[in-house]
């Protein structure tokens, strides 16, 4: 499949669809689903094993097991935070620690509290202090040839933003810098004040609208692509900044591991529709103007963080 980077930049909308009986004419007009399902099989990418972190946490109040699968950024962003991330959870660094804040339309927070140097669990050897100049990456996008799919605008907080193999991104002015972006379900790194950057230690996701005054303030390294509803349906904090201030709100953690760690048949394995598909543009560009019989006015555009990206199990060769 030939790679052509896609730019997707516009203002910012949301919209939810109530579940309801559709008009039969409906199945003949072009949704976005209409499109996913349309996707040939060679627009899909399979997610590395090595990109994908699996969290389990302890079973809910009914005894259902709570899995949460989180995918790193690729090459080359917050390369040094995700090189902590594997290094501590190949060192079991997570196991019985917990979620323990809470905010609401704001993050979800998990690990073990480093403002308490006393309290805080050891972080193994090889830890990397990563500079806050890491929260750019260099690029060569100017030359690149991308455009930008019809009916989008401009973002307001990048000169353009795009998605690179799946995921969110924005670009300087001169287009040659570029970073993650927070968009509902990132992941990033917490820190303290500058110029502490974090270690990875600690992470939260974002369970609310985009806060995208974060990007390049703090280090985003993935996204939850499954189990979000564990951490985003949590009760709130009551306690300063949102931390549980009773200790037993507090979820644990039973472990979390890579999963090129893990066996073959414990292995997550998802795929997502390539973003520089042709079945994404026309994605992207449908999410922006519908025009299925629940909508009256086309929007014209769409903010890059409400263009989730498909993803979906792969399906074992029967």
């Amino acid at each position: 499949m030939k790679t052509v980077i896609t730019f997707a930049a516009a203002f910012s909308l949301s919209a939810t669809i109530p579940i309801t009986a559709f008009a039969q004419d409906e199945k003949a007009r072009v949704t976005p689903g209409s499109v996913v399902e349309a996707a040939s099989d060679d627009e899909w990418e399979a997610i590395d094993a090595e990109n994908l972190v699996v969290m389990r946490l302890a079973p809910d109040a009914n005894g259902e097991k709570r899995e949460v699968i989180l995918q790193l950024y690729p090459k080359p962003f917050s390369q040094g935070w995700i090189d902590n991330i594997r290094l501590l959870a190949r060192t079991n660094f997570w196991d019985g620690t917990s979620v323990y804040r809470v905010v609401d339309n704001w993050v979800t927070q998990w690990g073990d509290g480093e403002d308490d140097e006393a309290k805080a669990k050891p972080l193994p050897e090889g830890i990397k202090v990563v500079p806050e100049s890491e929260y750019v990456s260099p690029t060569n996008y100017a030359a690149s040839g991308s455009k930008i799919p019809a009916g989008f605008q401009n973002d307001p907080y990048a000169s353009r933003t795009m998605f690179l193999r799946g995921m969110p991104i924005g670009l300087s002015d001169d287009l040659e810098t570029a970073w993650p972006l927070h968009c509902y379900a990132s992941v990033g790194v917490a820190r303290d004040l500058t110029p502490n950057t974090g270690t990875g230690a600690e992470l939260y996701t974002v369970i609310g609208h985009a806060p995208r005054q974060l990007d390049r303030n703090i280090a985003v390294v993935g996204r939850v692509i499954d189990g979000m509803e564990h951490l985003s349906t949590l009760p709130r904090g009551k306690g300063g900044a949102g931390v549980y201030a009773d200790d037993s709100k507090r979820v644990p953690i039973e472990w979390v591991r890579m999963a090129d760690d893990l066996s073959e048949d414990a292995r997550p394995k998802f795929e997502y529709l390539a973003t520089e598909s042709d079945s994404f543009e026309k994605y992207v560009e449908v999410r922006a103007n519908r025009g299925d019989s629940f909508y009256q006015v086309a929007a014209g555009g769409i903010d890059i963080c409400n263009v989730q990206v498909p993803i979906r199990p792969i399906k074992e060769a029967e």
